[in-house]
């Protein structure tokens, strides 16, 4: 067997996947309340509202194909009478409109990033790098999707080498089989998760939970409030005044 391979297929997601615990172990430890996005709505929000929600629940519907891809086997969905052409007709359609929705909202993102100098200047080192692997991590997944209606079936080669991993007996030459688009997304997902925990995709972990009980943000107005002055303290109200005159002037 190739030694590439087995460094590839064998060894590195170990590898990755020591990095992504320790690394967001120590992130929690010395950075806990870094765990966020860096919010810049307040510097522009249209694109944000549009992006935002177009990347974010796409990339959930993206997890959760994912999932089901890769940890449920093709014999299970067998017993269930699931034909092989539904399960891929379904993947495709619900697939690759995940896909498209969270490139077209990270697109939106992007954009935003550059075009606005504020959040342009907001930008740290580890979003460069996250940004181009995130974007590459979805053309190669979409790629691998439009790929998945053809020859090649992913559920008897990616997915056993994927379930093989959790048994500590990888299926190196399920992974080295498969097509170079497979391969290629498998690599930048690692890539990915290793430099997951040194940036704001750390957010993950707690946004879910905190922006459930997050307090409303609260803006002050641009006019200014007129102060309440109590008549006990301050005498009558100065639109009284004017009454006030004209009765002195009938005395």
């Amino acid at each position: 067997m190739n030694h590439l391979n087995i460094a590839l297929w064998g060894v590195l997601p170990y590898l990755v996947l020591a990095l992504f615990t320790a690394g967001t172990a120590w992130r929690y430890h010395y950075d806990r309340f870094g765990f966020t996005t860096r919010s810049s709505q307040l510097h522009e929000s249209r694109l944000l509202s549009i992006g935002g929600p177009l990347f974010h629940f796409g990339l959930l519907f993206v997890a959760a194909g994912h999932v089901v891809g890769l940890v449920v086997p093709e014999s299970l969905t067998e017993r269930l009478h699931v034909t092989e052409g539904l399960y891929h007709a379904n993947a495709l359609l619900v697939g690759g409109t995940a896909g498209l929705a969270t490139a077209a909202g990270l697109a939106l993102l992007l954009y935003r990033r550059l075009k606005v100098p504020a959040v342009r200047a907001a930008t740290s080192r580890s979003d460069r790098a996250v940004y181009p692997v995130l974007a590459a991590v979805l053309l190669a997944g979409l790629t691998a999707t439009g790929a998945s209606a053809h020859a090649y079936d992913y559920r008897q080669g990616v997915s056993v080498w994927f379930r093989s991993l959790f048994a500590l007996d990888p299926d190196v030459p399920a992974m080295a089989h498969a097509p170079l688009v497979y391969r290629l997304h498998a690599l930048l997902g690692m890539a990915l998760f290793a430099l997951w925990p040194f940036s704001r995709l750390v957010h993950a972990f707690t946004a879910p939970l905190g922006y459930l009980a997050r307090p409303y943000v609260v803006y002050r107005s641009r006019t200014p409030a007129r102060p309440y002055r109590h008549p006990a303290l301050t005498g009558p109200d100065d639109a009284d005044a004017p009454l006030r005159k004209r009765r002195r002037a009938h005395r």
